[in-house]
């Protein structure tokens, strides 16, 4: 049987473009603030679903994350939603959005974790003068950057590399990496298995 992808966005929507390109197509596309990820979506004709986080103290000291968590779980689980793709979304949520999902929200990080977890790890790969990053596909849960890894790919770091370049050819990795375990974590899903079945051997710290 067939298990409904929901994908939650922030910005561009490129790791989006790159789902529907391997004919991933989401059962619902849901986003915390405005963003060219919902047009993509509706171009698509996937709905596009605004949670923003104003009703619930916005970017604020005082932003109510438990309660966006809990409310954002219960619109995907109101849509049948099996499966979560974290794409580029900028809310760090609460554990009551993972319980709800169990073992079954997925996120892309640009680095090899454990390495440089992080919102500035290809910064931190830079400063740290390594030769050598990637990206990473693992099972999110409420501990930042952390979680069984499902894949990784490797992105070697060039002379002459910038922040915006090296991150720009970390994405490019992604592109494809993503959609391929997403895709896996589907098809394990729908045969009753589970996507942590998926799980490899962490590069070491």
């Amino acid at each position: 049987m067939a298990v409904a992808l929901g994908v939650l966005v922030s910005g561009s929507g490129t790791l989006l473009e790159a789902f529907l390109a391997r004919g991933l197509v989401p059962r619902v596309v849901a986003s915390d603030r405005a963003c060219r990820g919902l047009e993509v979506a509706r171009a698509a004709g996937v709905e596009a679903l605004l949670v923003e986080r104003a009703a619930y103290g916005g970017f604020a000291e005082g932003f109510e994350r438990a309660r966006y968590s809990a409310a954002l779980a219960a619109e995907l689980t109101e849509r049948g939603v099996g499966l979560v793709a974290m794409a580029g979304f900028g809310t760090v949520l609460a554990p009551a959005f993972f319980a709800a999902f169990p073992g079954r929200v997925l996120n892309t990080h640009p680095s090899l974790l454990p390495a440089f977890k992080g919102w500035h790890a290809v910064a931190a790969t830079l400063a740290a003068g390594a030769g050598e990053t990637g990206c990473t596909v693992h099972l999110a849960t409420e501990a930042l950057d952390d979680g069984p890894i499902l894949a990784q790919a490797r992105v070697p770091v060039l002379p002459g590399d910038d922040e915006a370049r090296l991150h720009e050819r970390i994405k490019a990795t992604e592109r494809t990496l993503y959609p391929a375990v997403v895709a896996r974590a589907l098809s394990l899903l729908a045969a009753g298995r589970e996507p942590a079945e998926l799980a490899v051997e962490r590069e070491p710290a």
